[in-house]
């Protein structure tokens, strides 16, 4: 296995471990109850309450930043590696000769 392929490997063991926080995140999110603010979004309070901004935050964090972490880490995880080929010779020019070996 190449040094590239162990860091593909890689990278779809992390990706693998933020679907996990994003699971937990996502879980912690339902786990708190929408307020009267998010279901009426026409009300506008002073400040935001706690129940509010932890939902707010964690949603963000999950759609801005693990999302497409997990999507960009998987994508680099696949990338094709380009064929190893052997070196190609090099094409004679009309009147010169190459030296032998």
């Amino acid at each position: 296995m190449t040094e590239v392929e162990t860091a593909q490997e890689q990278l779809l063991e992390i990706a693998r471990e933020l679907e996990a926080v994003h699971a937990r995140l996502a879980g912690l999110r339902a786990s708190v109850p929408p307020t009267a603010m998010e279901l009426d979004p026409l009300s506008e309070p002073d400040e935001m309450d706690c129940s509010t901004e932890i939902r707010s935050v964690i949603e963000c964090v999950l759609h801005d930043w693990i999302g497409p972490a997990i999507r960009d880490l998987r994508a680099a995880a696949v990338y094709p590696q380009p064929e190893e080929s052997a070196p190609r010779e090099q094409p004679e020019i009309q009147g010169e000769r190459r030296a032998s070996a």
